[in-house]
């Protein structure tokens, strides 16, 4: 059974997906946001390529990189609706559904690798139950490298920021750039070099993955290192479509996935270093931020924090508890 589904309304996971396991053979089109060359994709490529091997071919992935089947903000309502059976998505993407999703982007709440694996560990029940309540399944989760703020000078205190256009991928970077007086505007990551030569936006904060594969050095001078947070991307399935496998080959994708997530996390960390350094290769301007400038996104991250707190109720309450910080 090949899920490419020309995407049509009807095709829903009840229909199609309750019928795969009379198939020998199952084949998933699975969307992901970002380019071949990004560390995500390559490690989502190799989990497809992994999952081939492990169920000797009964299911085959094939991974639709740079938003070039589904666009980003409609992959994880097409893997819910049934139209693809898995997808890639970032997870703080889905904060208007529950501030859950966005915890990994609360600034300066886990600012390192170790922290943001011990804040994903406290936050993955509460995230596996609200994807199951819509009918989808976490397979795993990746960091991306910590954010920086990109920008045509270097920038040495917040009040030298105020009034820029500021590109924005989530609520929470919506909101950093409304307390530093900026200007948000929604910009996919494909879309940046675009956004910039335009005029679109004029700053942005985001890994040096991203400014790597957007080639910043073409419209942007400097990268301060502020390490702000680790957001993370996650893969998802259709239940529906999961549960329709054959018990080993099910057991196959959630051992391959395991695989992944482990070699994810580690793949994030060369990036980071690699990445950093080809800025500074092709002659992005890479600082440490200023004393200043730390402690006015500090300030902007407390009262983020505790707007995020007051907004996730008990359950917030509960994972932050067990998270523990620093």
């Amino acid at each position: 059974m090949k899920y490419t589904m020309p995407f049509a309304a009807g095709v829903l996971a009840t229909g199609l997906f309750a019928t795969g396991a009379a198939f020998a053979q199952t084949s998933w089109d699975m969307p992901t946001p970002y380019p071949d060359g990004n560390f995500h994709t390559r490690n989502i490529l190799q989990f497809a390529e992994e999952v081939g091997e492990k169920t000797g071919g009964e299911l085959t992935i094939t991974v639709h990189a740079n938003q070039s089947l589904i666009k980003h903000p409609d992959i994880k309502t097409s893997v819910r609706d049934g139209v693809v059976p898995a997808g890639e998505l970032l997870v703080s993407r889905l904060e208007n559904e529950s501030p859950i999703f966005g915890v990994d982007s609360v600034p300066f709440l886990a600012s390192s690798y170790e922290l943001s694996r011990k804040l994903y560990d406290a936050q993955r029940p509460y995230l596996e139950k609200l994807l199951e309540e819509q009918g989808l399944q976490l397979l795993f989760s990746v960091a991306w490298p910590p954010q920086g703020i990109y920008a045509k000078k270097e920038v040495t205190s917040l009040s030298e920021m105020e009034g820029m256009k500021f590109r924005a991928y989530n609520l929470g970077t919506e909101r950093v750039a409304e307390l530093a007086g900026m200007v948000p505007t929604q910009i996919e990551a494909s879309d940046i070099p675009t956004a910039f030569a335009t005029g679109r936006v004029e700053a942005m904060i985001t890994s040096p993955s991203t400014g790597v594969d957007s080639k910043v050095w073409d419209f942007l001078t400097h990268y301060h290192d502020t390490q702000a947070w680790l957001p993370r991307n996650m893969v998802i399935v259709n239940k529906a479509a999961f549960d329709a496998l054959g018990d080993d080959v099910k057991a196959a994708v959630l051992e391959a996935a395991a695989e992944a997530e482990t070699r994810g996390w580690e793949m994030s960390q060369v990036e980071t270093a690699e990445k950093t350094q080809a800025l500074t290769d092709n002659g992005v301007t890479v600082v440490a931020p200023s004393e200043e400038l730390k402690a006015g996104f500090a300030e902007i991250g407390a009262k983020i924090a505790d707007e995020w707190k007051a907004s996730a109720g008990a359950d917030g309450e509960a994972l932050l508890q067990t998270y523990g910080g620093n």
